[in-house]
């Protein structure tokens, strides 16, 4: 079921879930890097735009340091950090029909989460799977940090091509390393603007 999904309709996937269970043990967080699968891609076939590295930079915010602000049209997220500063990653976004703004807070946060695909997701692409183990295949990478009570979330991603681009379901999606940088920084009860 999973080999009949193309790239789009993964990166369709990745965007999306209503609910991952409790988190899964460590896992080595390269290991996705050399498993061929639809989720993933071979460090042979993918060079990242090195204008998405995560890097500090000036960023003048009113905002709390440890809030993060995404900037969905530069495909940019900040972490507010001290004294005019933030780290800023690089970011995949919704597609058109899916992008969304607002403010929420980081209700929980996952290590390898599994993944859910809501009712609605299935009714649009009914091979999808009900259920996906956390995981280096897994759509939802390395680690989530969930949204309120909201089925967004800021996710890692096994398609480290699409950070720059806008192709999830509204989730924003940074690269496994990236993902795993913030998900270190970011505290439950963090503030999330999305722009």
């Amino acid at each position: 079921m999973l080999k009949s999904l193309g790239v789009a309709g993964i990166a369709i996937v990745a965007g999306l879930a209503l609910f991952a269970p409790s988190a899964k043990a460590e896992r080595d967080a390269n290991a996705y890097s050399a498993v061929k699968t639809n989720f993933t891609v071979g460090p042979w076939s993918y060079k990242p735009n090195p204008k998405y590295k995560r890097k500090e930079v000036d960023y003048a915010s009113a905002e709390s340091p440890g809030t993060i602000i995404i900037e969905t049209r530069k495909r940019y997220l900040y972490l507010v950090l001290n004294n005019g500063k933030a780290l800023r990653y690089g970011i995949g976004v919704g597609r058109q029909g899916f992008t969304w703004k607002g403010s929420e807070h980081i209700s929980r946060k996952a290590e390898w989460p599994d993944w859910r695909p809501p009712a609605e997701m299935l009714e649009r692409q009914p091979d999808l799977p009900e259920f996906m183990e956390g995981g280096p295949n897994n759509p939802l990478g390395a680690r989530a940090l969930y949204l309120g009570g909201t089925e967004y979330r800021i996710h890692g991603t096994a398609q480290p091509w699409t950070i720059g681009q806008a192709v999830s379901s509204g989730c924003i999606r940074l690269t496994n390393e990236d993902v795993i940088d913030l998900y270190g920084r970011a505290r439950i009860g963090a503030k999330v603007i999305v722009n």
